[in-house]
């Protein structure tokens, strides 16, 4: 018998949690808040409405969300060899705000430059680590600056960017948050550049043809921010140009692509225990597409041995130095 937490007087919404576990055996989980990722049994009045909530908001996709009292869950529903398990994510009321994310000024401050460039700024890290909330961030900050249409693609739709925005400008910023059309990631993107957008979130590049069409809108004067899961910075580079080989692109031309439209990598891990930071690694290209650029270079050749570019571009940072001469 698992020893469970009770809770009495307080309902889901009153804990402190971020990730929630169902079994097959409808017993639920969250972090115990002790360890890293160690989990405590939990009890509480209203598990079983939780529960049923989980159970109606299945769409016979593995990945949904469902809307529970006052807050906005992702779901991922599987299979296992004893019943149906359930992972369910609790996402803020409100994208955070870039600044409160843990990240360094002189880093926040960088990211914030290229509003007015185009291309692609690539976040990559594990499972779980926060790459969607920096993304989201980052798309907000930009409209919050400059205005304009963004249009996002996610599968679900995770942080609250749907709606106008006033921006610093006194324009007005607007953004509409949309699902791949059945699981069409590459037919939805297409259909992304159509609308003619400023800004282009991808929620996750796990597809070829996503792959293929994230290089493609990245060379045609919009800025993209994406996903994707990796162990490293070149582990990005590499698993994006990877898929869009898969599509069938050729690898000369998939590296060629990315050196032309890349931006910047960013690769990020949670640290901590009951108060999590994040800690980043970064490589950035010169927006300036016109100047010959050391990581552009080093892209287009196939030879991703950035060690040396990634040490001196964040030591220019912490000096306050710019990266590139002209931007």
């Amino acid at each position: 018998m698992i020893e469970k937490e009770v809770f009495t007087d307080k309902d889901l919404d009153e804990l402190s949690f971020s990730d929630i576990y169902f079994t097959p055996e409808k017993v639920a989980y969250i972090q115990n808040k002790e360890s890293r990722w160690g989990l405590k049994a939990i009890e509480t009045p209203d598990l079983k409405e939780f529960y049923k909530t989980l159970q109606s908001g299945f769409t016979k996709n593995s990945s949904y969300s469902i809307c529970y009292k006052k807050s906005l869950y992702r779901v991922e529903r599987v299979k296992t060899v004893t019943g149906v398990h359930y992972s369910a994510r609790r996402m803020p009321e409100k994208t955070p705000d870039l600044k409160g994310l843990g990240y360094p000024e002189y880093l926040i401050k960088y990211l914030l430059s290229l509003n007015n460039t185009s291309g692609l700024i690539l976040i990559g890290g594990p499972t779980g680590m926060g790459k969607t909330t920096t993304a989201s961030s980052l798309l907000k900050s930009y409209l919050e600056m400059e205005g304009g249409f963004a249009y996002t693609i996610e599968d679900p739709p995770e942080m609250p960017l749907d709606g106008i925005y006033r921006a610093k400008n006194k324009g007005l910023g607007l953004c509409k948050q949309t699902e791949p059309i059945e699981s069409d990631w590459g037919g939805s993107l297409r259909s992304a550049l159509r609308s003619r957008p400023r800004y282009i979130l991808v929620g996750e590049i796990r597809t070829p043809e996503t792959a293929a069409q994230v290089l493609r809108a990245s060379i045609s004067g919009h800025l993209v921010i994406s996903t994707v899961h990796a162990n490293s910075i070149e582990d990005s580079i590499n698993s994006i140009v990877k898929y869009a080989i898969a599509s069938g692109l050729n690898e000369e031309l998939a590296f060629d692509l990315l050196s032309r439209g890349i931006l910047g990598v960013l690769f990020q891990r949670l640290q901590g225990i009951k108060v999590l930071h994040p800690e980043v690694f970064f490589a950035f290209a010169n927006p300036n597409t016109m100047q010959a650029d050391q990581m552009r270079l080093i892209i287009r050749d196939g030879q991703l041995n950035l060690g040396t570019l990634i040490e001196a571009q964040q030591e220019k940072m912490l000096q306050g130095k710019p990266l590139f001469k002209t931007y």
